[in-house]
């Protein structure tokens, strides 16, 4: 049960023909009260002869009779509940209770013998109450609805106990401010999907990714077709920054403009600042992983260095401290954010979607210490200056590997905060893992079918040696990698690195030992992937010959299994695996 405060109105009448208006909104179907603060308020949607003026009226009286000059410019106090979309229906019985609750416990109407004021809750759809009150009590004074929106969030927490409703996660004060009602409303009467705080908190997070200096950051949010305010020191140094929508207008045609910290915490000026605190130096581990195929700067190379940096960033966040882990975590949205951009049509939509869910969770109390995370953020960097990927051949198997790697990460950052408890953040990054799952298997269909078809072809004595090879390395794994349909794209892989002149047993070996297995839903992908970049193999093989080099060779490789040494850790990705 979500409820979303808003104290700032100052028209009763504007708000009320809202929430009574049908026709203009889908979800506005017989709308009516279901409580008032005596109980006895005429109802405009069941009344025959009840208005909203006559509401309107109601509600405003105790603001009325105060003096001109001593009634309150912001006297509409407003908020919705709303339950999840898998709780049951409630009645108008359950959401009255609902709404008595909420005003008590926001001290809008406290009760036993308090003075209160004056309020209503409208049903106009199944799921949810709005409830209007206008800020002056009974006796004149102001009510104590200090922090009544945290008030309103630990009231809504017992009553989805008390009545089995759906348990929303209680949040921690680190959440990007969610749109107000006003807000919504502009954007439905405009057509738009979003509003403009959301579609300008995504515009500013994309401009942020991979950014090295506060030109780069500006130069990018001009580019994006943002208004742009800053404000300066009297020594001119740079404090703080608004940006604007052109065509999102005030009531007097004038752009509204929104601080940076007011569309997430960790978008105001000094906070980005922190993000580039720490790119002093190029780091070299950001470029390891790419293949010598793929030329610097493609987006294939782009893609091969996230995955690396992302594998990286899984034993960091698995194993490192705290500070350094939620650095990390926060810069792989920046390079969600960088792929969604740069990805091809049929995979962008869920990469979006991705980036958007995690955002959530890129932020949290433990305070990020910048400058370990320099190989995600120059990852996300140059997925933004290598362009867009194609989505086919080399970009788009390179992608299925990003992909691949950033699942586990993303993973792993769940369970980073689960750990620490941070209900939200783990639900989130959980969200953005099912995005991901849906993206890889739409970025992967193409370039596993031509591994799979290519494994297929191997001659037989080559298969067969391939499957010894596995039997000899992974003995606990080798019967269940065999019945998967993926096997064939591992056994093409396997013959690739052993023809470019790898031990393929090592390599098996040494993939395969850098995570726990046994919870994969596709073992063979998993080994496959992280055989071809470790090997410098070309993500998309459908340029090789049919039939690999290494089934020239005469005498089968023989190997022995090599063990993990004792007492040591496995990768912090033990415990998550996408399905196909």
């Amino acid at each position: 049960m979500i409820p979303s405060v808003n104290n700032t109105g100052s028209q009763t009448f504007g708000l009320l023909k809202y929430l009574y208006e049908t026709g203009k909104y889908e979800d506005h179907t017989d709308p009516h009260l279901v409580a008032s603060f005596d109980g006895m308020v005429p109802d405009p949607g069941r009344g025959p002869n009840a208005t909203l003026k006559d509401l309107q009226q109601l509600l405003d009286q105790p603001v009325m009779a105060l003096p001109k000059h001593a009634r309150p410019a912001k006297h509409v106090w407003h908020t919705s509940v709303r339950a999840t979309a898998d709780d049951r229906i409630l009645s108008d019985e359950e959401w009255g209770a609902i709404a008595r609750r909420i005003v008590a416990a926001t001290g809008i109407d406290p009760g036993e013998g308090r003075p209160g004021c004056r309020w209503a809750a409208v049903r106009h759809a199944d799921d949810h109450i709005h409830i209007v009150a206008t800020l002056v009590c009974e006796d004149g004074s102001r009510p104590d609805d200090f922090r009544s929106g945290k008030r309103a969030q630990a009231e809504c927490r017992l009553i989805e106990k008390e009545l089995g409703l759906h348990q929303v996660a209680p949040g921690d004060g680190t959440a990007a401010q969610r749109p107000t009602s006003a807000e919504r409303h502009k954007a439905e009467r405009q057509g738009r999907e979003r509003t403009a705080r959301e579609e300008l908190r995504e515009t500013v997070r994309r401009a942020v990714t991979g950014a090295r200096s506060d030109e780069e950051f500006f130069d990018r949010l001009a580019a994006a077709g943002l208004l742009i305010r800053k404000r300066a020191a009297p020594s001119g140094d740079l404090l703080g920054y608004k940006v604007a929508l052109p065509d999102d207008l005030n009531k007097d045609g004038e752009p509204v403009f929104y601080p940076g910290a007011r569309l997430a915490p960790d978008l105001s000026l000094p906070r980005i600042r922190e993000r580039w605190s720490g790119d002093t130096q190029e780091n070299p581990a950001a470029r390891q992983g790419e293949a010598p195929r793929t030329g610097p700067g493609s987006p294939a190379a782009a893609r091969r260095g996230t995955a690396s940096a992302a594998w990286q960033a899984v034993l960091v966040i698995e194993y490192g401290d705290d500070a350094v882990a939620a650095a990390h975590i926060a810069s792989a949205g920046e390079v969600l954010d960088a792929l969604a951009k740069t990805s091809a049509a049929h995979t962008r939509r869920e990469l979006r979607d991705a980036a958007t869910a995690f955002e959530r969770a890129s932020r949290s109390h433990v305070r990020a210490v910048r400058g370990h995370d320099r190989a995600l953020r120059q990852a996300a960097r140059d997925l933004v200056h290598s362009g867009p990927a194609l989505g086919r051949g080399e970009d788009g198997a390179t992608t299925a590997m990003a992909i691949d790697m950033l699942f586990f990460l993303i993973t792993a950052a769940a369970h980073w905060h689960a750990r620490k408890g941070h209900a939200q953040q783990a639900e989130a990054a959980n969200r953005a893992a099912e995005h991901l799952r849906t993206a890889y298997q739409a970025a992967s269909a193409e370039p596993l079918s031509v591994l799979y078809r290519r494994g297929r072809r191997l001659r037989r004595p080559m298969l067969q040696r391939q499957t010894v090879v596995l039997r000899e390395t992974l003995p606990e794994l080798a019967e269940q990698i065999l019945a998967e349909p993926g096997w064939y794209a591992l056994a093409a892989t396997i013959a690739e690195a052993e023809a470019a002149g790898h031990d393929p047993a090592t390599l098996l070996s040494d993939v395969a030992e850098r995570r726990e297995l046994g919870t994969a839903d596709s073992v063979s992908d998993v080994l496959m992937w992280r055989m071809r970049r470790t090997a410098h193999l070309p993500a998309d093989a459908s340029h090789l010959p049919k039939t690999t080099t290494a089934g020239s060779r005469s005498a089968p490789h023989r190997s022995t299994f090599r063990p993990s040494a004792p007492g040591r850790r496995r990768s912090g990705e033990e415990t998550s695996r996408k399905a196909q």
